[in-house]
């Protein structure tokens, strides 16, 4: 795996033992002369670094490419953030462990969050054309063509919608008569009034 330093080329491209040369007792150092914005020395930190974050990341995100993204966020805050560093506070490989933790968290979070509100705004955008297509097919329901349409469903298809549209019943008690998982009934009258829509040209 490769990434390309935000500051020039991949610090890891046709070096030799750079990494080997600067073991982890020496980072505070290190993060010292990057705090004063030495890009060498964020090249060492980033050879030192960034195998340890992208671990870190990907265990958490899983996706790679999403992973490789975070990473590169987290090496961009040690440079920005270089000068809040502490020693005291913990070594250098636990302070890049936690900012690299963080921002993987807020990743899964964020993307969470993004696809919890896409399917909230399905799950709306289909109610409301269920309902706007039950209403316009429960004013039709007396027309030789919704009786033609109806005889195109399934059974249970049949059954629960004439129960629910002719008889008034609920779905629940649709389902007691049938003797069927309620699920099943809201699944079938769903389906049912699709159909109908479909056989009848209704458009929402």
């Amino acid at each position: 795996m490769r990434w390309t330093s935000p500051f020039g080329p991949d610090p890891t491209e046709g070096r030799t033992d750079r990494t080997d040369r600067t073991d982890r007792t020496g980072l505070p150092d290190v993060m010292r002369q990057v705090a004063h914005g030495d890009k060498e020395a964020f090249s060492v930190l980033y050879d030192a670094l960034a195998p340890l974050v992208f671990g870190i990341v990907i265990k958490v995100v899983r996706d790679r490419a999403q992973s490789e993204e975070v990473a590169q966020e987290v090496m961009i805050d040690l440079w920005r953030q270089a000068a809040r560093y502490r020693p005291d506070s913990g070594s250098v490989t636990t302070w890049a462990a936690t900012i690299a933790h963080r921002r993987a968290v807020d990743r899964v979070r964020s993307a969470q969050a993004s696809a919890d509100r896409e399917h909230a705004q399905a799950a709306r955008e289909h109610r409301t054309a269920f309902d706007e297509v039950a209403e316009q097919v429960e004013t039709r329901l007396d027309s030789e063509q919704v009786r033609r349409c109806l005889r195109g469903l399934t059974e249970l298809q049949r059954q629960a919608v004439t129960m629910a549209y002719y008889q008034g019943l609920t779905y629940r008690e649709v389902a007691e008569v049938l003797h069927t998982p309620l699920p099943t009934v809201k699944t079938r009258l769903r389906d049912g009034l699709i159909r109908l829509r479909d056989c009848m040209g209704v458009t929402t």
